[in-house]
């Protein structure tokens, strides 16, 4: 099995490549789906401190960061499982494009990184930086014990909103919570379906989904639910930031393509799960930033 030593230091290979073998490890094209909901935090905070260049290139450095720790981690811990699945074996680490010491690096450098965008962004985003790392580095060992994976995963990628908040005006709010709560039962939701295509193989591990603990039929009708929270979520924050009809239409077009989403997946087809997963679910995060945006500037002229 060739490492990164052979494959990514060879010659004709430098870095550009090596930063796009980091970048499929990690996903990064996924950023899309938690992302704009931090940068719709911000948005909405900028009502309280107006934002400077300085505080959005820190946050959005922290964002990726501890998005980047928390996959990586991921794909280290879950590489010998990875290995034995045929939907994921030719993930970096299990399939030798990326060794283990090379992904321990990206994943220290990644940590690292985060502690010192959260430094720089106040003593409060410093003090809580470790322990969110820790949050969002437990998911990958939830589902060895537990079915509420998705809902754990849920609710440390909905730190995000939260934690740009606290960056920008360096306290709490009861209100972005509700964002939080749209941002972790809109992950939990899609977390289900796309676990849908594990079933078997999570049941022959011994690991804990909702799909493999109550079938698929029974997994999607969880996700609608859920969904559907997510959905009664975002028109909520709608009402309490006091938002305009620009934002509750793009709210209704939202809770259509949560329709969408979920005719596009049942129990005895599974083939367009990526559609749902990523076209549809990448609409929703980035029509729910433009719709807050573009409410907000319109109330500003």
């Amino acid at each position: 099995m060739n490492t990164d030593a052979d494959n990514l230091k060879s010659p004709g290979k430098g870095l550009g490549e090596r930063i796009v073998t980091y970048g499929r490890m990690i996903r990064f094209s996924h950023t899309i789906f938690a992302l704009p909901f931090a940068l719709a935090a911000v948005v909405l905070a900028n009502r309280q401190v107006p934002l400077t260049l300085y505080g959005l290139t820190w946050i959005l450095v922290a964002m990726v960061a501890a998005r980047s720790t928390a996959m990586g981690f991921n794909r280290i811990v879950d590489a010998q499982l990875d290995a034995k699945n045929p939907r994921t074996a030719m993930r970096e680490i299990p399939a030798g494009k990326l060794s283990r010491k090379a992904a321990i690096t990206f994943v220290a450098v990644s940590a690292a990184l985060f502690i010192l965008a959260a430094a720089m962004l106040g003593q409060l985003c410093l003090a809580l930086s470790l322990p969110v790392l820790v949050v969002l580095c437990l998911y990958s060992y939830t589902k060895r014990f537990t079915w509420l994976a998705h809902l754990y995963l849920g609710f440390a990628i909905s730190l995000a909103p939260l934690g740009a908040w606290i960056a920008l005006t360096n306290s709490f709010s009861g209100s972005i919570l509700i964002l939080c709560l749209a941002l972790m039962t809109y992950i939990t939701g899609f977390d289900i379906l796309y676990a849908c295509q594990d079933t078997g193989f999570d049941r022959s591990e011994g690991l804990y989904s909702i799909p493999a603990r109550f079938g698929n039929q029974k997994a999607l009708m969880a996700a609608r639910a859920v969904h559907l929270i997510s959905w009664g979520c975002l028109l909520w924050v709608g009402v309490t930031f006091h938002l305009g009809l620009i934002y509750f239409g793009t709210g209704l077009f939202i809770g259509i393509l949560f329709i969408i989403e979920h005719r596009l997946v049942n129990p005895d087809d599974l083939s367009k799960i990526d559609l749902a997963f990523f076209n549809v679910n990448s609409t929703v995060s980035v029509v729910l930033f433009l719709g807050i945006l573009v409410d907000e500037l319109i109330h500003l002229w």
